[in-house]
């Protein structure tokens, strides 16, 4: 019989398309690992006026999560852009509404990585990654970053933290090569982290 595949869940926020293209390497970064899947959930923007619905598929882009995306999923990689150093309104208006899934423990001893995207060098790239892991943690996962044995961890001139990935957006540029780099490193080892838990679950 098949083993079935490790499933990972790359749930992200992206106004501008930064945090998605950085989604979109953390994807190639677990399939780069044999026998993990990456699957690509957005949320939907929320409205500053008043409570509305959008639409059921997206217009362009991954389409939007649901909470059993979360339940069934072996591994999460959490992303938002930097919003005055905390994650964007419409990701945290999704996590809090995942308290069925705290209180039925779904998610607790998953894997769990963090990234995200600022316009500018000093724009709380790291507060915004701690604070996205502030609901993982209290879901019960566990926190997988980025090691200084990632060469590129250490030459870069961008983004890329121990905390997870990072990109410097300033002037609208691409990602680096070493912001690259530690993305796909980064869904590489959420995979395999996955993995392994699997095997000693």
């Amino acid at each position: 019989m098949p083993t079935r595949m490790t499933k990972i869940l790359i749930l992200y926020f992206s106004r501008h398309g930064s945090t998605a293209d950085m989604a979109n390497l953390i994807a190639r970064g677990v399939e780069s690992v044999t026998g993990a899947e990456a699957v690509l959930r957005t949320v939907p923007d929320v409205s500053a006026l008043c409570e509305k619905t959008a639409e059921t598929i997206p217009a362009h882009g991954a389409i939007y999560a649901t909470l059993d995306d979360l339940k069934t999923c072996d591994g999460l990689a959490l992303g938002s852009p930097t919003h005055f150093g905390n994650m964007a309104a419409p990701l945290k208006y999704f996590i809090d509404q995942t308290t069925p899934l705290w209180l039925s423990g779904a998610l607790t001893g998953k894997p769990a990585s963090v990234f995200t995207a600022s316009g500018s060098m000093h724009g709380g790239h790291e507060s915004t990654l701690l604070s996205m892991m502030l609901p993982l943690l209290h879901q019960g996962m566990l926190i997988v970053g980025l090691p200084y044995t990632e060469q590129a961890l250490r030459d870069t001139t961008t983004g890329g933290t121990p905390y997870g990935a990072s990109h410097l957006a300033m002037d609208h540029a691409g990602l680096s090569e070493h912001e690259k780099v530690l993305c796909r490193a980064l869904g590489a080892r959420l995979a395999n982290t996955a993995q392994r838990l699997k095997v000693s679950a």
